[in-house]
């Protein structure tokens, strides 16, 4: 027993040793990395910050966003920016993968990061203001935007020791750099290829977070990669503005069904979910409530067509009102703004095309013959079992069974058979179907 203690204990220590210095015990923090691909909008707002505030409190070493946008919403770029200056670790925007930007507001975030990078073939700027939502802007407006986004970001590159001129000239001049040249103008801080290169490049780095100087460590540390959750990714989707319109559509399919056959129940419940989800997505989009307000009414026309006599009008003032309403829902020069017209024409020409399906259906049915009531026994042959005497004598006659009081225009005798011209209360008037009195149909054709 004295002798195996010996051998164990160093045996013990070893493994002790061993555990120490193995991934679960390193004093090195993990790395918590996110990508963001699309235009900055609440949902992105939402998810960047959500993630910073969650890799803080897993005690992360720092966050690395992978960004990849054309730009987006002020207020929401704003929402993230406020994140990054409040932040208790440091972060990393790293545009990524090569072929990806960071324009308009992703320059912006990519400048408040606490370390900037890019990877070849990447590009950042062009972050000039532009007014959505179709209200133009005067002379003085426009001045006080531009104003206020070329002093907005001036004073995020000052703050983290950027060129501020560049920064500036992103808003003043609509400058646009490339990976390179962002480094070379004292933008950004780091090219790096891939992930494995920006994390070499961050080690040893020193960045100040929140007033005290953090000594980055990269180097063997575990990068754990968190993803948007469903609810988010759901609400990404929806901000798209194809598929916001598609909705949109959708609802007022939905409530046409439901209101043209009440209590049917599934379209008006599947139409009301539709356009409150539009209504939804349409608070993250640049939406002109005039081209909502044009495609209602183009809409209630179209309907207005089953029912009102216009002889097309109401058809063509509806198709109309469609086109422009679609044309001007989404007014913004962004181009992920904007409705695709691969989605506005079909869309129209499907609603525009069922609409005038059915105006041409309830036309047909009006020129259709009765087949019921009185008004059925016009054009109805039958005899007569009770002779016409005079215009001013009535005799009988047999339709459909039934025994009917008759009147004619000349005389007629028993047994001539009769076709009926007109009814008048319970008397039919006839005619004799002979070939100087053709019927309604040869008459017609």
């Amino acid at each position: 027993m004295h002798r195996i203690q010996p051998v164990i204990l160093p045996l013990v220590l070893a493994l002790s040793a061993a555990l120490l210095a193995g991934p679960a015990f390193s004093r090195i923090p993990p790395v918590h990395l996110v990508t963001f691909q699309g235009p900055i909008t609440p949902v992105a707002a939402e998810f960047l910050t959500r993630s910073l505030a969650d890799a803080e409190d897993a005690g992360a070493g720092l966050l690395i966003i992978r960004l990849d946008t054309p730009g987006g919403l002020d207020t929401s770029m704003r929402d993230i920016i406020k994140a990054q200056f409040g932040a208790q670790i440091p972060v990393v925007v790293y545009v990524a993968p090569s072929g990806s930007r960071a324009a308009s507001a992703g320059a912006f975030i990519t400048l408040a990061a606490h370390v900037a990078a890019m990877a070849p073939g990447t590009n950042i700027g062009s972050a000039s203001p532009v007014q959505m939502g179709g209200a133009g802007m005067d002379s003085t407006m426009t001045r006080k935007v531009f104003n206020d986004a070329e002093a907005y970001i001036a004073s995020i590159a000052a703050d983290r020791g950027r060129n501020v001129e560049a920064a500036s000239r992103f808003v003043s001049d609509a400058l646009n750099l490339t990976a390179d040249e962002a480094r070379e103008q004292g933008v950004i801080d780091i090219v790096a290829h891939d992930l494995p290169a920006l994390l070499d490049s961050l080690q040893g780095r020193t960045v100040i977070v929140d007033g005290d100087e953090v000594a980055l460590e990269t180097t063997g540390a575990e990068v754990i990669e968190k993803e948007m959750s469903a609810r988010q990714k759901i609400l990404k989707a929806l901000a798209n503005p194809n598929f916001a319109y598609i909705l949109m559509m959708l609802g007022i399919y939905g409530l046409f069904f439901e209101l043209s056959n009440p209590g049917s129940l599934v379209p008006g419940i599947l139409g009301a979910i539709c356009l409150l989800l539009a209504l939804f997505a349409f608070q993250a989009l640049p939406v002109d409530y005039t081209g909502i307000a044009l495609i209602i009414l183009g809409g209630v026309m179209l309907l207005l067509e089953i029912k009102v006599p216009s002889f097309g009008l109401l058809s063509i003032g509806g198709v109309t009102a469609l086109v422009f309403g679609s044309l001007m829902l989404f007014d913004s020069p962004e181009a992920w703004a904007r409705l695709s017209l691969s989605v506005l024409i079909p869309t129209v020409m499907v609603f525009a095309g069922f609409c005038l399906l059915c105006v041409w259906q309830v036309i047909r049915s009006q020129r259709r013959p009765v087949t019921t009531g009185l008004g059925a026994l016009v054009g109805e042959t039958g005899r007569l079992v009770q002779g016409i005497e005079s215009a001013d004598d009535m005799g009988k006659g047999v339709f459909h069974g039934e025994i009917w009081y008759a009147t004619a225009p000349v005389p007629l005798p028993p047994e001539t058979q009769v076709r009926v011209v007109a009814v008048e209360g319970r008397i039919v008037r006839v005619v004799p179907v002979i070939p100087d009195h053709p019927s309604p149909e040869q008459q017609r054709r």
